[in-house]
């Protein structure tokens, strides 16, 4: 990640999770059920997809949001989702006739 962007995030979560880190605002958001993380924190287009641990906040994705799509290390992170999106081929076998 770039230095610019690493900036940013760190001001982010310095400035916004530091004291009510699962009070939403237009920056922090509760996510739906899902099995990775509880909150996802919004800087310019940087997410930080986070749990609250006891009094600690954890970090778990850091992605760049590009349209509808959130990109983790170049590639399309489909881990937050209730139902992520199977890559082809990985879904159950089609019985041949």
């Amino acid at each position: 990640m770039p230095a610019r962007d690493q900036r940013i995030l760190e001001a982010a979560i310095l400035s916004r999770l530091e004291h009510q880190p699962t009070t939403p605002t237009k920056a922090i958001k509760r996510l739906r059920p899902n099995p990775l993380a509880e909150f996802e924190l919004r800087a310019g287009d940087l997410r930080a997809l986070y749990n609250i641990e006891g009094n600690e906040v954890v970090v778990l994705i850091v992605a760049r949001k590009v349209g509808n799509k959130l990109i983790v290390e170049g590639e399309e992170f489909h881990g937050h989702q209730d139902h992520p999106v199977e890559p082809p081929g990985s879904g159950p076998e089609r019985d041949a006739e």
